[in-house]
């Protein structure tokens, strides 16, 4: 159901059942897909591709060309996946020639005036809080929250399962299944509270909660507790994600708490 009052290229693909709702622009280049409803005043612009059962609210700008000033006008798209929520006034910027897209994944909220710049990969099942503002090519995996009002630094990765205090500064990476927070940003402790609601056990837990006292509580540095967790702590799929992110990160990952 379109309303007369919307502005829809001829060349925009909109799927079945979708509503668009009155003074919304969808520009050509736009695949949008079933069940969808664009409600009034949002934007969406050229490379916009959006899945099934979104809901994109008043003043929200998808697909926008980046702030970059590297952008050239290539042809770029932003990827929006099945079941995830928009907010209002919410911003989230098409690629650039350097990952070709920026992808928002499936069953994920955007709360309003929150924004997602150029090739930002953020996964599935992840909360963006009010006015928290990403930079470029930031990676975000499943489950993670980022609290309202936190400025997420170009480049940086967030784990699996982490929550982000509000008002946060995060310039460092933040590895799996933690709390992160204060000035500046550091480990507060596990994420017990979410691990919980997602069904980890209390022995997947402990062995997480093992981990992270060996990283950020034994006065060890990174390398001597990389070690020391392989010595004695077994094999599983936690230890093995924590020890992947802390080898892969090219900013280092933030510091234990000092204060």
């Amino acid at each position: 159901m379109n309303s007369e009052l919307s502005s829809i290229h001829p060349d925009a693909r909109i799927g079945k059942n979708v509503t668009v709702g009155p003074f919304v622009t969808i520009d050509k280049n736009v695949v949008i897909g079933d069940n969808t409803c664009i409600y009034p005043n949002a934007v969406i612009l050229s490379g916009a591709r959006i899945g099934n059962n979104c809901r994109i609210f008043p003043g929200a700008v998808i697909s926008a060309i980046p702030q970059d000033l590297k952008f050239k006008g290539e042809e770029t798209v932003c990827e929006i996946g099945n079941d995830t929520t928009i907010r209002e006034c919410v911003t989230v910027n098409r690629g650039t020639a350097s990952r070709g897209k920026t992808i928002i994944g499936h069953n994920c909220l955007l709360m309003a005036y929150s924004h997602v710049a150029h090739d930002c990969i953020l996964n599935n099942h992840i909360i963006i809080g009010n006015a928290s503002q990403l930079a470029g090519e930031i990676e975000i995996d499943d489950f993670a929250i980022v609290s309202g009002g936190s400025l997420v630094h170009q480049f940086t990765k967030i784990g699996k399962h982490v929550m982000i205090q509000g008002g946060s500064k995060v310039g460092k990476d933040v590895p799996p299944y933690i709390v992160a927070g204060r000035e500046p940003i550091s480990y507060s402790g596990v994420n017990i509270v979410g691990l919980r609601r997602r069904d980890f056990s209390n022995e997947q837990i402990a062995c997480i909660q093992e981990i992270y006292r060996a990283i950020y509580q034994s006065g060890m540095n990174n390398s001597d507790a990389v070690k020391y967790i392989k010595a004695s702590i077994a094999e599983g799929k936690e230890r093995e994600e924590i020890l992947s992110f802390m080898s892969n990160s090219q900013r280092g990952i933030i510091r234990g708490y000092l204060g």
